[in-house]
């Protein structure tokens, strides 16, 4: 029987590569019964950095305890495949153009005549409104946007802008900002019997995890950001180069990202380690561990003086990552080695917490991933399965929404569906 707090909810999974993907993950780890429409070809992500035909490990990191259909969408007759498949769904998921979802036939008006309450998530990357509205976008692309992409005010060696990390942080907060809005619309619709479209946006999370600084507090900081908005303006219209001006930024702000000698990170004897001390109390902690008096002398700036950050940083450089992790653990020090990803499925921190699971793919084998983010004590989210192969699923909704072989096997032979790996029929 199905576990988690969503069994019973049907999902229809029309999103594709990481977003949609990812929200749709997240809905099957609460229990919910996910299926995932896909193009003949299969969906981008399956095509991207393949080990085996059709399988990419992009691809089955976003998509386990699915369901996979295969629909050719353009095609009037797919269409009232889906229409038919709508009528037994709780919720439909999309990340697309506005006008591919109308193109297609499964925009919320659509789906909404079919099954009145719907619940019809909307994930664009601009929003619906807008002069950018029409615009498709990725991360890299929302990043730009938003101003995240700069939000360190980082750039790569040759001095263009550049992604400081191989993470997609708005891709993904916008993954769990779907499966946060599905849950508060099913809520909502459990106390009032109505079904409701939820909009959600790359730009809109974009800005979100940036928190201070999108936020305006004119009494604050009125004066820094006029100024910053002034010197940007001046720099477009003399056409300063783009780095130029990140860099003259960077030299000159107040703000010195790291707060110092409590907020950053340090190389030691035989590795690296991050310490993050954002309070008082903690700041005096780390004072105590490393025995030295304040740098700052109670002064409100964020950097030591460089000599005294010289001295530090070569006190980390003389001992071992180990030796440090004993000496901060003893004192209540905020601290964690530098890992890499790959050392992380073997860390005893989490396996200890339950935090991978290991699952076994259809035509893949064995994998272990990240396990679902949450730990219920009365309805655990416990995953279904790996991600399906390319239609594994398709025959088995056909028939379940009234398709006879013959029906199916016309439709497969004209391209319009796929069946699965193993279906020889």
């Amino acid at each position: 029987m199905t576990s988690g707090p969503l069994a019973g909810i049907r999902v229809l999974d029309l999103t594709q590569v990481i977003a949609g993907p990812l929200g749709c993950m997240l809905l099957a780890d609460l229990g919910a019964e996910v299926i995932k429409v896909e193009p003949p070809e299969g969906e981008p992500w399956r095509l991207t950095g393949q080990f085996f035909p059709n399988e990419s490990k992009a691809y089955q990191s976003l998509n386990r305890g699915k369901q996979s259909l295969v629909l050719d969408l353009s095609r009037p007759e797919c269409q009232q495949v889906v229409h038919r498949l709508a009528r037994t769904c709780d919720v439909a998921v999309i990340n697309s153009r506005p006008d591919v979802s109308a193109r297609l036939g499964v925009d919320y008006e659509t789906l909404k005549a079919h099954r009145p309450d719907i619940i019809y998530v909307d994930s664009t990357a601009f929003g619906r409104k807008g002069p950018w509205a029409h615009r498709p976008g990725y991360d890299i692309v929302a990043q730009a946007a938003s101003g995240l992409l700069m939000h360190r005010l980082w750039l790569d060696e040759r001095g263009f802008p550049a992604l400081s990390g191989p993470a997609a942080p708005a891709d993904f907060t916008t993954g769990y900002a779907i499966a946060l809005g599905v849950c508060a619309a099913l809520f909502h619709r459990s106390a009032t019997g109505r079904g409701q479209r939820v909009e959600t946006s790359l730009l809109a999370n974009a800005l979100m995890i940036q928190g201070s600084a999108f936020m305006s507090v004119p009494v604050a900081d009125a004066e820094r950001r006029e100024s910053f908005l002034s010197d940007l303006e001046r720099s477009r219209a003399e056409e300063e180069p783009f780095d130029a001006f990140v860099r003259r930024r960077r030299e000159k702000s107040e703000t010195v990202i790291g707060f110092g000698i409590y907020y950053r990170g340090y190389k030691t004897k035989n590795g690296a380690l991050t310490v993050g001390c954002l309070s008082p109390a903690t700041r005096e902690r780390m004072r105590t561990a490393l025995g030295i008096e304040d740098p700052l002398e109670g002064s409100s700036a964020k950097s030591a003086p460089a000599d005294t950050i010289a001295a530090i940083e070569a006190m980390f450089a003389g001992r071992t990552t180990d030796e440090w992790m004993a000496i901060f653990d003893a004192h209540g020090v905020p601290a964690s080695p530098v890992s890499f990803v790959e050392e992380m499925l073997e860390n005893r921190q989490v396996l200890a917490n339950d935090y991978v699971v290991d699952l076994d793919h259809d035509l893949t084998g064995p994998q272990r991933m990240a396990a679902p983010p949450w730990q219920m004590s009365d309805s655990p989210p416990v995953p279904k399965g790996a991600s399906p192969p390319l239609g594994r699923d398709t025959r088995k909704w056909m028939i379940e929404l009234g398709y006879s072989d013959r029906e199916i096997r016309t439709l497969a032979e004209s391209g319009a569906i796929v069946l699965g790996f193993d279906d020889d029929r």
